[in-house]
């Protein structure tokens, strides 16, 4: 499969065709309608994962923010469920909440459909996560995929059969092997044939590709002939273990015993990458004692073509993976050989020098790509950190890995990493240097000025027992954040200076671009006219690098210096640049900080609605980002405050909340920048697009309350009570963030779209 990000989802579009199953199609969809927690079991290789995103992929119209996918596959601990979840579906974790208090928070209000698949080894943990998500987000639909049911309240459950033989099973097995044999035919020679490999194989999905490979070499009856004889070898001696089991073992023991030396070789040590992995990362990892570099992309070639390895996209990136049947086979294949734990290290030592080359290069062009990179590589970051055995190593790559944790979305995850690091490795080196002031950055940019005075203390100590000068510039600099986050600005523009200085002293120009645009937005803020030339200096050294992320900063400091000084034009076209930055990232924070300053000047040039709209989205940025914008410096909400009273006393209360609420549905910092960059286009295809938030019972109400009758009389129109109509348009004004019934006919006359779930 590959995987094609979308706006509203993240689902994975595949390669090969879907085959069969359309009515298990339609009865999913037709049970999601009022069911609102749907698991689909069955057996491993039954093709429950393929079924539920075929599924999703058709339900995305009745789901308005999105269609996502949350592989558990990887995951191994049952705290770290919600974290996975909050990922899949990029919920930013730049505050100090719990992943699953983020995670409800931001689809409270949502109309999602999550699919959580691969439950079975982490069922009480994802009944958990359903049940939290169900009660908090009443939009939003669950679709399981796991060898047991969750076993919550209200679950409706889908037992997902083999393919009917001959007809279904036969036609996969066609069109797999056609596939890796064009001229292959069903024809009435091979038809019996096939279908007694079919029937074989039970029609699992899994063992039908598998065999499918192999008919590339084999007629079908030679396939049936060496399946059979395998069977009887390999059951004889486990009579009590069900057939359908006995056979997916089996066939996956055929298959291996089927390839090379080399090819197996290759099979057991892929089974440590645990969340796929890419040409170079096999070179750096698998080559060495009987694989050759020169070997690697020859031997992958045959394990795509047989099924083993998939050929996927994640990320842009090309990618491969193996299905985690497969993979686990692997890995016990690797557990019985003496090369497990080298290979593990290698694996942990792959990727602690992917995120120091990360680290080492930010300040530089393919900011992008390196996080990218970086997310497509998620899980088997976090395998490495778990790797054990050498409390540095995980210090060095956790402190390596801080843009991933700061620049991104990922700070929940830094500091419960950089935390444990610190325990785990308390002697005085390089590496502790390092992760204490990565740790500082990540609980300033947390709200927590407490810790990350504590880091820096320490780290302050530490570089001057090591005599690290790089250590120190970094100090000097994250206590200049901490003195301007608490409002001390004097302080701040002075460690700041010390910060550049030493930077510049080492010949690490480059990185004073982060310490410049904090200085010049503490300038500003304090009315010193050196701000718009610290900013454009900001602005011209990252430039000079080629970096990108900190120059969106930068202009956001000197359109703020443009704002204190009453150049609105000036202001509105610096920050609009830094929005063009911001389309090629996910940074919450930035996106905030420049629509907040959007918002600031089309308020301070009389476009009150525009900038009641674009509060409405940043006030949904800080809400899913956990954080605040206080937490970046008290003169900054102090511009929020007036900004908002600005807009109230120009729209008025009611058409503030109205504005508010239409740009909330702007939930996402991409929607954010395309409305702010497009003059609207953006609100209006999410307005459109999006699905009424309300049933069908309460849009008739809604309606009926837009002709302006009252409660008594829609209930003798609609053959109800009083008291349930009062509580039909309670709801109704509680989903649409209104406090008045007007309001409610207000609505009706402008959402006249059809709701696509009906």
């Amino acid at each position: 499969m590959t995987s094609m990000i979308s706006e509203a989802g993240n689902l994975p579009v595949a390669f090969t065709s879907f085959v069969g199953r359309r009515h298990l199609i339609a009865e999913i969809r037709r049970v999601l309608g009022p069911a609102r927690l749907l698991t689909l079991t069955g057996m491993g290789g039954v093709g429950k994962t393929r079924l539920a995103l075929e599924a999703a992929a058709a339900s995305r119209r009745a789901f308005a923010d999105g269609v996502w996918l949350v592989d558990l596959a990887p995951v191994r601990e049952p705290l770290a469920v919600a974290d996975a979840a909050a990922a899949a579906l990029g919920v930013p974790e730049l505050g100090a909440r719990p992943a699953l208090d983020r995670l409800t928070g931001y689809l409270a209000g949502r109309r999602a459909l999550i699919v959580l698949d691969n439950c079975e080894h982490l069922v009480d943990a994802c009944a958990e996560l359903a049940q939290a998500l169900l009660s908090a987000a009443p939009e939003v639909r669950v679709l399981a995929t796991s060898r047991q049911t969750l076993g919550i309240a209200g679950e409706h459950v889908l037992v997902v059969p083999p393919l009917s033989v001959p007809d279904e099973a036969v036609e996969l097995l066609r069109d797999r092997a056609t596939a890796v044999r064009p001229e292959f035919r069903i024809t009435d020679l091979n038809r019996a044939g096939a279908s007694r490999l079919c029937a074989g194989l039970d029609g699992l999905p899994l063992a039908i590709e598998l065999a499918a490979s192999r008919l590339r070499t084999l007629t079908v009856d030679q396939a049936v002939d060496r399946l059979e004889d395998r069977f009887t070898l390999l059951t004889s001696g486990s009579r009590t273990a069900r057939p359908r089991q006995r056979t997916l073992r089996a066939l996956v023991d055929w298959s291996y015993e089927l390839c090379g030396p080399a090819e197996r070789l290759l099979w057991n040590r892929l089974s440590v990458f645990v969340g796929g992995f890419t040409l170079d990362a096999v070179e750096g990892v698998c080559v060495g004692e009987g694989i050759a570099r020169h070997e690697v992309v020859d031997l992958l070639d045959r394990l795509v073509g047989q099924s083993i390895v998939l050929v996927i996209e994640q990320e842009g990136l090309p990618r491969y993976r193996m299905l985690e049947t497969i993979r686990r086979y692997g890995r016990l294949r690797l557990a019985e050989s003496d090369e497990e734990q080298r290979l593990l290290t290698r694996h942990r030592d792959f990727f602690l020098a992917l995120a120091e080359h990360a680290a080492g290069t930010w300040y530089g062009p393919g900011q992008q790509q390196t996080l990218a990179r970086l997310r497509a590589e998620h899980n088997d970051l976090l395998a490495a950190l778990n790797h054990g055995g050498d409390p540095q190593a995980e210090l060095a790559l956790a402190a390596a890995l801080r843009y991933h944790w700061c620049a991104d979305r990922y700070l929940g995850e830094g500091r419960r990493r950089l935390d444990r690091a610190l325990a785990g490795a308390p002697e005085p080196t390089a590496a502790r240097a390092r992760a204490l002031w990565a740790a500082a950055w990540v609980a300033l940019l947390q709200g927590d000025p407490a810790a990350a005075d504590e880091w820096l203390t320490e780290a302050a100590e530490l570089g001057d027992q090591l005599d690290d000068p790089t250590v120190r510039a970094n100090v000097l600099g994250f206590r200049g954040t901490l003195a301007l986050f608490r409002g001390n600005l004097a302080e701040a523009v002075s460690l700041f200076e010390g910060a550049v200085a030493a930077h510049t002293a080492l010949g690490e120009e480059a990185t004073t671009v982060f310490w410049l645009f904090q200085l010049a937005r503490t300038q500003a803020h304090l009315g010193d006219p050196r701000a718009a030339e610290t900013a454009r200096r900001a602005v011209a050294v990252s430039q000079a690098h080629g970096e990108g992320l900190n120059r969106a900063y930068a202009l956001w400091a000197l359109g703020l210096d443009a704002l204190v000084r009453g150049d609105l034009a000036v202001a509105l076209e610096l920050t609009r640049a830094g929005l063009e930055i911001q389309r090629d990232f996910n940074d919450y924070v930035g996106a905030a900080l420049l629509l907040e300053l959007h918002a600031w000047i089309s308020a301070a040039g009389n476009d009150h609605e525009r900038a009641g709209r674009l509060l409405g989205t940043v006030r949904t940025l800080w809400r899913d980002t956990g954080t605040k914008l206080s937490v970046f410096g008290p003169d900054l909400a102090e511009h929020h405050a007036r900004c908002a009273e600005s807009v109230v006393r120009a729209l008025g209360p009611a058409a503030y909340e109205k504005a508010l609420t239409e740009g909330s549905r702007l939930d996402r910092p991409g929607r954010g920048i395309a409305f702010a960059l497009t003059g609207g286009a953006e609100l209006a295809a999410v307005t459109a697009a999006a699905p009424s938030p309300l049933t069908q019972r309460e849009r008739q109400v809604a309606s009926l309350v837009a002709e302006g009758m009252t409660n008594r009389q829609i209930a003798a129109a609609l053959v109800l009570s009083p008291r349930t109509v009062g509580g039909h348009v309670d709801h109704i004004l509680a989903k649409l963030g209104y406090g008045r019934r007007a309001q409610i006919a207000t609505w009706w006359a402008e959402n006249q779209v059809p709701d696509p779930s009906e």
